[in-house]
């Protein structure tokens, strides 16, 4: 049995969610590695983890991702004064195209309540 086994399960269902039975492997890295084991880690806290996230995420230009770990950031405590102001710092550090991509993406994302 790996570690992975022993973990409990978060209950994380987002990769079971988007792809179903598409892509098991896509599922199961998402749902049980990435959700139940990498992000319930002690080093971190989860709003740690997010502004990481979405800072790696705003680097790259992965806008679609940058949806999700938004409104993820904020239901793990990031403020939405918090979230603008990485975006402005992160402009400049990830290229003013991508801070302006997501802080559009942010900007959508608290006018739409979510």
């Amino acid at each position: 049995m790996t570690d992975n086994q022993n973990e409990k399960s978060t209950g994380w269902t987002g990769g079971l969610n988007a792809f179903g039975d598409f892509a098991p492997g896509m599922v199961h890295y998402t749902d049980k590695v990435l959700f139940d084991d990498v992000w319930e880690r002690d080093g971190l806290s989860k709003r740690d983890r997010s502004l990481i996230t979405i800072s790696a995420l705003t680097a790259l230009g992965k806008l679609d991702q940058l949806q999700f770990h938004l409104a993820f950031a904020r239901r793990n405590g990031v403020t939405d004064e918090e979230l603008k102001e990485a975006l402005l710092h992160l402009a400049f550090y990830s290229g003013w195209p991508n801070g302006m991509g997501a802080t559009t993406v942010l900007k959508n994302i608290i006018e739409n309540g979510d």
